[in-house]
């Protein structure tokens, strides 16, 4: 009670912290006047004296009004923009590293310019952090007119450019990209040989626009540098056979987990299908010998039982795609992991395509925490704030718009049943439409928009489907939604980039309607004609009380039925909104009020009645609050597990980095052979024991292997009387160093610094790979530990640094063999050694598109061209014959082509 008084006499924490940016905002407009009267070389040169004030020791908080006042003028001349006081209190949130909550149309695009400006200044680089490619190439071009005015340098990464260009455009002081293409190019960077080839340089600042889609609905999934594994095809379609014989009493389904596992029934009835299709090895499907067959078992269950056509993902062209559940696009190039993609693609007879194994990997999460300075902006964030400030330590700031609000929310109104939601919804549009009034509806799932098109059909609506399926008119669907009576079916309208203008949008009227007019009089004339009619038509619009957005169900997340909301009611037009739902909704029947609500609702309303009050909003409320607190939990599970694989992808990443940098990297080498020397040691003459107790056969072969000497061991201890497991230890030491001293005299000194290198990071690389798969499959099982009243994560822990110290020695034994029996050539040819293919995976959560799908995407210099024991030769052309169809399986599909094209093999006379 008195926290609501309090509030209601001061305002609230946010409106109050909103309030003390006042005396900055007084500070930045008295700055106006002078930067007014200044020339525009005089304006441009305003970012020279601010790079010498901030070298004399001043501070970027003390220039910041001074800053953002330039930048405001700037906008004025450049772009013809003034930026608004509340875009400035924007900037400000972003300057300190906060989530400026803005609602859609209040221009963050131009709020950024503040922020990235002044963080600009120091010249240690600001990633501008966009959803998709189309976005990050529009705001460089356009925002990069303002930053090149004032002597900035902009640079903007997008997929298939050269190393050399991406090495361009990180060293610009504001580099523009989505979050996939930063994030791979880091992990591609760490997969390098050479610092020289590596493109980023050290974070300093990042802007996230969207946030909340990149450090939110995109957290649970990681970004993977992958390379292709066995064809296991015969395997997925067998398993997927017996998945669909199975009955449904024979597994138990949890919808809130999404998760299926067979019953005790199940498992023997499972087993000896299995045992009959000549897949199970033994009678014991858990038998160790199984292992693979009950992943593929329980992966195929899932497919069959959890993941549904039209709603997790449609059959287009012969192949699966994942349909996104935040935005409902078709997410191109996107697979799910671990076989479950596989065993769809088993399960709608399509082609399998092979599994691939992990070479790299991080989260979004871990990414964008390397950052020192991180901010975003977005629509919708407060109802994510707390996992914001655990997650990421970012406070959320909601920035106040820039004129009133005059949209109408009202209550949800509930139905028995669907169909009866589905008549009354349908009715609703056609009173609304005839009126001139424009609907924007959202549905969940395609399935649900082509039901209730099918209505609209019945009642003679006109209107147009926005989901995967329309996913190549997107733009031009939404881009006319605002015009009079327009009824627009959306499948989920989070992060859809066009604008919903009242009556139209002009520029995809111009590019629909006079896309074959020559230039000239007659097409200006023309251009004119339509904004005359856009003009009228919004007025109607605005007349018949603007846009209506229509909801026919709660998402899970209320961020997602904000950002449907937030589509009406931009830059103070008027609008409404108003959600419906019934009891066969998803989120009522899996998350919902308890079973009293239901069979109340059941009990005591007629077919085809409506209800509708707070309370019943309220509890609606709940249920999704309910369900966000569910999927935080998920995620900051994510974040424990994935920390624990960040400590160690920090330590091999650095000690990379420290082997690319160093000048030798000769003692390194000796230490790994020293502590191997050690090991082998201690396993075979553990300390206080006599030698006749010694392994003393096993030492010399390990001696052998490991070093390439040959140990005299016996003689040795007839020759020293009590001799120590420490002196065996030296005297094997000394045998080792000078095996491989005598190698490094036979080469040049570099040339050995080289090789020395590039063994460490091939087999550092080698390990990390395996390492990582070992990872996967411990996190896969590991919650099965709690069963033994044991904590899964510490379980985790444990396990996870047991494998890393055993991982640690492997490369140490490895580094050591391996200098000690190679053979070294003296003649490096010029071309690149084979490299294998790998492919980059991770969606672009707005587009739909994978910018990063795309085979051997950013290799170039990955393995260093100077390394001589390295070097493979090639065929060449008049080696391999004349005619190109006999150089099949001759030439490897990544090495240069025979033909001296220039061009790999693969791109140019091995085309499929």
């Amino acid at each position: 009670m008195f926290g609501g008084l309090a509030k209601s006499l001061f305002g609230s924490s946010n409106d109050r912290y909103v309030r003390s940016l006042d005396p900055i905002i007084r500070k930045i407009a008295a700055f106006e006047p002078t930067l007014q009267a200044m020339s525009d070389d005089e304006l441009s040169a305003q970012t020279v004296k601010f790079r010498e004030r901030l070298a004399n020791g001043e501070k970027l908080e003390s220039i910041l009004p001074e800053a953002f006042a330039t930048v405001r003028e700037a906008g004025v001349r450049v772009l013809g923009m003034r930026h608004f006081d509340v875009q400035m209190i924007g900037g400000i949130v972003l300057h300190r590293g906060e989530i400026a909550e803005m609602r859609t149309g209040e221009g963050k695009t131009l709020v950024a310019t503040l922020a990235t400006y002044l963080n600009a200044l120091p010249a240690k680089g600001v990633h501008v952090i966009t959803v998709n490619d189309y976005l990050a190439r529009r705001d460089a071009e356009w925002m990069g007119q303002l930053y090149r005015f004032l002597g900035l340098t902009v640079g903007v990464i997008v997929p298939n450019l050269a190393d050399h260009q991406r090495r361009e455009a990180y060293a610009a002081d504001i580099t523009y990209g989505t979050n996939n293409e930063f994030g791979f190019d880091y992990l591609r960077d760490n997969m390098k040989y050479d610092r020289a080839s590596m493109v980023q340089r050290p974070f300093a600042m990042a802007i996230v626009d969207e946030v909340d889609s990149v450090l939110i609905d995109e957290a649970r999934t990681p970004l993977i540098i992958s390379g292709p594994t066995d064809d296991k095809s015969d395997l997925y379609i067998g398993v997927d056979a017996i998945v669909k014989q199975l009955d449904e009493s024979l597994y138990e389904k949890d919808e809130k987990q999404k998760s299926v596992v067979l019953t005790e029934e199940g498992i023997e009835t499972a087993e000896r299908m299995l045992e009959a299709a000549g897949l199970l090895q033994g009678a014991n499907l858990y038998d160790f010998e199984n292992t693979q067959v009950v992943h593929h078992l329980n992966q195929a269950l899932q497919a069959n039982v959890m993941r549904k056509a039209d709603v997790d993902y449609i059959v287009k062209d012969g192949k699966v795609v994942i349909i996104d559940e935040f935005t409902g696009r078709m997410m191109d190039g996107r697979r799910w992991s671990d076989g479950l993609h596989q065993a769809v693609e088993a399960k709608e007879g399509v082609t399998i395509e092979p599994e691939n194994q992990t070479l790299a990997s991080i989260t979004f999460q871990n990414y964008f925490r390397m950052y020192p300075k991180l901010s975003g902006m977005t629509g919708t964030a407060s109802t994510e704030a707390p996992e914001f400030f655990d997650i990421y330590k970012m406070n959320v700031v909601t920035i106040p718009t820039n004129l009133p609000v005059q949209r109408i929310d009202e209550d949800d109104e509930f139905y028995k049943t669907e169909n009866d939601k589905f008549i009354a919804i349908a009715r609703t549009i056609k009173e609304h439409s005839i009126k001139g009034q424009p609907v924007l509806v959202g549905t969940v799932s395609i399935d649900k928009s082509d039901k209730l098109s099918q209505y609209l059909k019945q009642e003679g609506v006109d209107h147009s489907v926005l989901n995967a399926k329309q996913h190549e008119n997107e733009a031009h669907i939404v881009a006319q939604a605002g015009r009079i009576g327009a009824v627009t079916i959306a499948t989920n309208m989070a992060g859809r980039g066009t604008d919903i203008q009242l009556g139209g949008n002009v520029e995809f009227r111009v590019e629909d309607e006079l896309r074959d007019m020559p230039g000239g009089p007659e097409r200006d004339a023309a251009i004119e004609q339509i904004k005359a009619e856009v003009r009228a038509e919004k007025q109607k619009v605005l007349e018949a009380g603007g846009l209506f957005v229509l909801g026919t169900e709660r998402h899970e997340s209320r961020r997602i039925d904000n950002q449907l909301r937030g589509r009406s009611g931009r830059q103070g037009d008027p609008g409404l909104s108003r959600f419906y739902l019934s009891l066969d909704d998803d989120l009522l029947r899996i998350f919902g009020p308890d079973t009293l609500f239901a069979k109340m609702m059941r009990n005591n309303i007629a077919d085809g009645e409506a209800i509708g009050s707070k309370w019943l909003t309220k509890a609606i409320e709940t249920a999704q609050k309910k369900v966000e607190a569910r999927n935080y939990d998920i995620r900051k599970q994510v974040v424990e597990y994935d920390d624990v694989m960040n400590d160690q992808r920090k330590v091999v990443y650095e000690q990379r980095s420290d082997i690319m940098d160093a000048e030798t990297v000769g003692d390194v080498v000796e230490d790994m052979r020293a502590e191997t020397v050690n090991d082998v040691v201690g396993r075979a003459c553990p300390p206080e024991t006599y030698p006749e107790q010694w392994d003393i056969a096993g030492l010399k072969e390990q001696a052998q292997t490991l070093l390439g000497v040959e140990a005299p061991i016996e003689q040795w201890i007839a020759e020293q009387d009590g001799i120590e497991p420490e002196d065996v230890e030296n005297k094997l030491r000394e045998l080792a160093d000078a095996r491989v001293k005598a190698k490094s005299e036979g080469l040049e000194p570099d040339t050995w610094v080289q090789i020395e290198k590039s063994i460490l990071l091939q087999n550092l690389d080698h390990h990390w790979k395996e390492h990582l798969a070992m990872l996967d499959a411990l996190r896969q099982v590991v919650h099965l530990r709690a069963y033994a009243q044991k904590t899964p994560i510490n379980e985790y822990k444990q396990e996870a640094f047991a494998m890393f110290e055993r991982m640690l020695a492997s490369i140490r034994e490895d580094v050591t063999r391996t200098l000690a029996w190679a053979e070294f050539q003296f003649q490096a040819p010029p071309e690149l050694p084979e490299l294998p293919d790998f492919l980059t995976s991770h969606i672009d959560p707005l587009t739909g598109l994978d910018n990063s799908a795309d085979w051997d995407a950013g290799t170039a210099g990955l393995i260093p061209n100077e390394l001589p024991q390295l070097q493979i030769p090639r065929p060449s052309g008049e080696a391999l014959g004349d005619d190109p169809a006999s150089w099949e399986g001759k030439v490897s599909r990544n090495a240069p082509c025979p033909c001296g094209s220039g061009l790999r093999y693969k791109q140019c006379h091995g085309q499929l």
